[in-house]
């Protein structure tokens, strides 16, 4: 069950995402809810190495959005069409 939470508020926090970030994204189900549990992996990571997280504390939703916002960013910035 826990999996399956996981993968729910990791698209809804991709879906929040993608809405607050301006341009085209990667888009679909399975990308979106990857975008979202990458975000709060991404949040983690950067919150423990910043000391915001204890070690096995991990980011809530919101965090999970920003750092879907950050890779969001990242995507944009690489894949430039000039």
């Amino acid at each position: 069950m826990h999996l399956i939470w996981t993968i729910l508020i990791g698209f809804i926090a991709g879906l929040v995402a993608r809405a607050i970030t301006p341009g085209r994204g990667p888009s679909g189900f399975f990308l979106t809810a990857a975008l979202g549990i990458g975000g709060a992996l991404a949040a983690t990571f950067i919150g423990q190495a910043l000391r915001w997280y204890r070690p096995g504390q991990s980011a809530g939703f919101l965090g999970a959005v920003v750092g879907a916002v950050l890779l969001l960013v990242l995507y944009h910035l690489f894949n430039k069409k000039d």
